[in-house]
């Protein structure tokens, strides 16, 4: 007990490294497991306590519609290997407790693709719980950047309502979702996951058909951003959103429906099917005042079906 009267148990007030890097070794260790175990079975209950948020809403959800439409498993299951792994752990005091897997992964082995690294963050809710896999992004080796670090040579966490980045990471959702929506804020930089893709849903036509988009953040408890400081001053940020696809017929038309889709449907679908799609987002946040205006960049969107409404 110190002066103040705090206690300290499991670490909950004091400064520590998120996890040991044999701890961190055996998360991804743990996961790769289960990973590939769900996978070839097509049983997302195999590997559900190996991953959350975000990742974890989009893998159980593709892992139950596979399992509806292959009962068998999956005939052509090549297991996921993840090999180099560094290990980026932050310090920091309290739950939840976190760290980045930096890994190479035999999916970008097949000719022709290029070489990429998967950046799976690892999540920690408390002492009595496991580590789960809460965000995985794909990018090229040289999207990674250069961590700042603290005198102990320990990556540095981004508080989540930070005012010295252009946006905050909590804010990050919420701007995202309403740049889909209005084209503003306009603080994100031109891509194919912002501007690419508002402009493609605006421009969608099919004949017989309408279309309407619902966005919405995705920013507490395992879907919260997580975030950490780079040498420049800025940041790198994992955070979630979900959206919402509607499809409406004209009359004597039916929205088309898919053998994924089906699997995930409840409901009949009349004249309208509506999509719920659950994504994670990977992007650099530049420093607040970073020269010539630098918006922020998407470095990579994961996005998965997680359910289907008919009507």
């Amino acid at each position: 007990m110190t002066a103040s009267g705090c206690v300290t148990v499991h670490g909950e007030l004091e400064v520590v490294p998120a996890a040991t890097k044999s701890e961190a070794a055996k998360a991804l260790a743990d996961f790769t497991t289960a990973y590939n175990a769900a996978d070839k079975a097509y049983d997302p209950a195999l590997d559900a306590d190996r991953v959350t948020g975000s990742l974890g809403a989009i893998n159980q959800a593709g892992l139950k519609a596979r399992q509806k439409n292959n009962p068998g498993g999956n005939a052509n299951h090549r297991p996921l290997e993840l090999t180099d792994a560094t290990y980026v752990i932050p310090k920091k005091a309290g739950w939840p407790r976190w760290f980045v897997a930096d890994t190479d992964s035999n999916r970008d082995q097949d000719s022709g693709k290029q070489d990429t690294r998967w950046l799976i963050v690892f999540l920690r809710s408390g002492p009595d719980s496991g580590w789960r896999a809460a965000y995985l992004s794909v990018v090229a080796p040289a999207a990674v950047p250069a961590f700042a670090k603290d005198s102990d040579g320990r990556a540095r966490p981004v508080a989540t309502d930070s005012s010295e980045l252009s946006v905050a990471p909590e804010d990050l959702g919420t701007q995202y979702t309403e740049y889909l929506q209005k084209g503003a804020p306009d603080v994100f930089a031109p891509g194919v996951a912002t501007s690419g893709w508002r402009d493609a849903r605006r421009t969608t036509r099919q004949a017989g058909f309408s279309y309407q988009y619902i966005d919405q953040p995705l920013d507490s408890g395992a879907f919260g951003p997580l975030g950490l400081e780079t040498e420049d001053g800025g940041a790198l940020v994992f955070f979630s959103s979900k959206h919402f696809e509607q499809q409406t017929a004209a009359k004597g038309l039916r929205p088309p429906v898919n053998a994924d889709v089906q699997a995930l449907l409840t409901g009949e679908v009349k004249t309208t099917l509506t999509k719920e799609r659950v994504s994670s987002q990977l992007v650099y946040v530049p420093k607040k005042g970073a020269a010539n205006g630098a918006k922020v960049i998407m470095l990579n969107r994961l996005p998965g079906l997680t359910a289907a409404k008919g009507s």
